[in-house]
């Protein structure tokens, strides 16, 4: 390495300063830094079990909360990968059955569960391996943008986009289950697009639409108060900004905001 980069390692050691953090599965598999195509120090990398990022797991959310409060990462991507064996023991293995991996994977057969239905109309156990492995990530960008770190990064306008991605081992390719949540704004539009999502057999976007929207009709009164500020409705919030951006979301953000504001539109026409 010192013969064809003799300042790496100099380099390395002065700092950290990631834009990424990657909450992925332990599978040997599925390297954060190969994938994205990013040298150490580049990705800021949670691995677990099936990707999760439940709130009890204290690791996680350390994790989470080191890269958002510390090192200001802008994104945070959240991959599963097909063949996951985390979901397919979910899938399979028994609630009864003991030991630790039992246990720790009751968050995504709570996700099965939740889909059982559709999952069952699936033609074969692969398609539904396969498709609980999306709905797993679609869950846990849910618990991400939902953590009170998150939350509370967006209230004081940082910027931060949490992503859903799905990696196939057969090709090497990244695919994209759910569009980027770079706001509360975001959020809206998620819940706004989960009734046209069902419709359309869209799975994913129904699932991450639906628990949105849960969770905006429980919100508090202040709660609102901040995601209609994000939103713009306030006047003075991050969306009212120099060039109307409201996050760090880029386009796919803009053209959520656009798809909620036209949904909005057709139900205040009718």
């Amino acid at each position: 390495m010192r013969a064809t980069r003799p300042d790496y390692f100099e380099r390395l050691v002065a700092t950290q300063a990631p834009e990424f953090l990657w909450i992925g599965c332990a599978d040997s598999r599925v390297p954060a830094n190969e994938i994205l195509g990013l040298a150490p120090g580049e990705v800021f990398v949670q691995r677990n079990v099936g990707n999760l990022a439940v709130p009890r797991d204290m690791n996680a959310m350390a994790c989470l909360e080191y890269a958002v409060d510390v090192l200001k990462v802008k994104h945070v991507i959240v991959c599963g990968h097909y063949g996951c064996g985390a979901v397919k023991g979910a899938l399979e293995l028994p609630a009864a059955a003991g030991g630790f991996v039992a246990h720790w994977i009751s968050d995504i057969r709570a996700t099965r569960d939740r889909h059982a239905a559709a999952l069952r109309g699936l033609p074969s156990q692969t398609a539904r391996w396969d498709r609980l492995c999306e709905l797993n990530v679609v869950h846990q960008v849910f618990n991400v943008t939902l953590a009170p770190i998150i939350q509370a990064a967006w209230a004081r306008g940082q910027g931060v986009a949490v992503h859903g991605l799905v990696y196939s081992l057969a090709d090497g390719l990244l695919k994209e289950v759910c569009s980027p949540i770079a706001c509360g704004a975001d959020m809206e539009a998620a819940a706004a697009q989960a009734e046209a999502a069902a419709v359309a057999g869209d799975e994913s976007d129904a699932m991450l639409g639906e628990a949105f929207s849960t969770h905006q009709w429980f919100a508090t009164e202040a709660a609102k108060d901040v995601v209609e500020k994000q939103a713009g409705g306030g006047g003075g919030g991050a969306k009212g900004g120099a060039g109307g951006a409201c996050c760090a979301g880029g386009g796919a953000c803009h053209a959520a905001h656009a798809a909620a504001e036209e949904k909005a539109a057709t139900h205040a026409g009718s």
